[in-house]
């Protein structure tokens, strides 16, 4: 089966504690005897997990693509993909983790995104997801709009984000099972996409920028859902 890399603290840390199974390989930098790798290594032998200490030069090579480490670095047995959030083509990797931390932190159930014209949950995304991308469901679709009909067969209503909708993010009510659309960086949500919504929202722009980084638009929108949800109860 196909192998993945994953570096940095929390995220082999999530998946040593959740599927450990799927590690196949684990290095520490020699050169560090902290707490926090002493929980790692605790975990790892506590789990019957071989570990081998490498120097530095040999941890930055395992990690590769000049990522920050942390000092630890695994490789994972690629695990199975699951199919309310839902990213259009988001393209860079760094992105892509921070919206699967921002889903996670909010209580988002899944993560769906499209195989093509998007980026893959590889180290980088992973170390920005913070152990989000083992703890969130995930999952690429070959279709995104037949995707969205599946959701609505399922009872969400599909809400899309992008600069131009006429209502805004406090306008909308997240009252009912609900999907959140964010589009690509720069280019925002296909049209065949925003088609396949419900209703279009924005969020307010006080200030001299025009718009949010899509990860930091996702979690605008995912904690005032759960602000609304949290006010009903």
């Amino acid at each position: 089966m196909a192998e993945q890399t994953i570096v940095g603290i929390h995220a082999v840390r999530a998946v040593l504690q959740r599927h450990p199974e799927r590690i196949s390989h684990l290095w520490l930098d020699s050169a560090r005897n902290d707490r926090r790798l002493g929980e790692i290594s605790e975990l790892a032998s506590g789990m019957g997990i071989p570990l081998q200490r490498i120097d530095r030069a040999d941890m930055d090579r395992k990690a590769g693509a000049g990522l920050r480490h942390q000092g630890v670095v695994a490789t994972i047995v690629a695990g199975p993909e699951l199919s309310d959030s839902v990213l259009d083509g988001v393209q860079d990797p760094q992105n892509l983790g921070a919206c699967l931390r921002a889903a996670d932190a909010a209580g988002a159930s899944a993560v769906v995104f499209p195989k093509d014209r998007a980026a893959p949950v590889n180290a980088a995304a992973r170390k920005a997801a913070s152990g989000a991308a083992e703890t969130l469901p995930w999952v690429r679709v070959t279709n995104l709009a037949r995707a969205l009909d599946q959701l609505k067969e399922e009872g969400f209503w599909i809400i899309g984000a992008t600069g131009d909708a006429d209502s805004d993010l406090y306008q909308c009510k997240f009252s009912r099972r609900s999907a959140i659309v964010l589009g690509a960086e720069g280019s925002g949500l296909r049209r065949l996409t925003r088609d396949h919504c419900d209703t279009l929202i924005s969020i307010p722009m006080a200030g001299a920028v025009e718009s949010l980084n899509v990860a930091a638009a996702a979690a605008v929108i995912l904690f005032e859902a759960v602000r609304q949800r949290r006010t009903a109860t």
